[in-house]
């Protein structure tokens, strides 16, 4: 149990939440669970996240929110965009699957927490999107891409790659030729962006 003297602080609350979702399940944590954790009361979790949902919610988003974060800097750079379209893909893939992989259970409870939150998964196909618009815009703008709309194009390319970051595919990931069949699905795309 941690101790009480430490500030409880929002970040900690999603923390615990997170090991707590880890152990249990998502259908057996609750909030008592959280606050034990934590050593304080539920009502000083409550004070944080008025609900039960509030707190899944949160900690959801945060879970979406570091593989954005991951991501921001490869579509932020000033690399060619071919090229920073390529590593934003492949890290997209690397993040899905060092997350399906390396944690199968806390995986399974955020695919769980995913369907519950759609407005935290909104969200973060939003920002994934408008990442992937930066990238394209620059390549339209170095003439390297032919799109006329960039953010369609960039939805395009998000809703064609989904076999390699939608977490209902999660199973295939591993299985042999998966990176092959990436690979040549983005070499494909790429082919079909750049301008004639």
């Amino acid at each position: 149990m941690a101790p009480t003297s430490e500030i409880l602080t929002a970040e900690r609350i999603l923390e615990a939440t997170e090991e707590v979702l880890r152990r249990h399940g998502p259908a057996k944590a609750t909030v008592v669970d959280v606050a034990r954790a934590l050593g304080v009361s539920h009502g000083s979790v409550y004070r944080h996240f008025r609900t039960k949902a509030a707190l899944r919610e949160a900690v959801t988003k945060r879970w979406l929110d570091r593989t954005s974060g991951e991501l921001s800097g490869i579509a932020a750079g000033d690399g060619a965009p071919e090229a920073r379209l390529r590593d934003w893909l492949a890290a997209l893939f690397a993040a899905k699957r060092r997350k399906a992989g390396g944690d199968p259970e806390l995986f399974a409870t955020y695919t769980v927490l995913t369907g519950e939150n759609g407005a935290a998964v909104g969200e973060h196909i939003a920002d994934l999107t408008s990442q992937l618009t930066r990238i394209v815009q620059a390549g339209v703008e170095t003439g390297d891409f032919a799109a006329t709309d960039p953010e369609a194009t960039a939805r395009a390319v998000f809703q064609a790659t989904g076999r390699f970051h939608d977490p209902c595919y999660a199973r295939e990931w591993e299985e042999p030729g998966a990176e092959a069949d990436f690979a040549s699905v983005v070499d494909l795309l790429v082919r079909g962006l750049r301008r004639p």
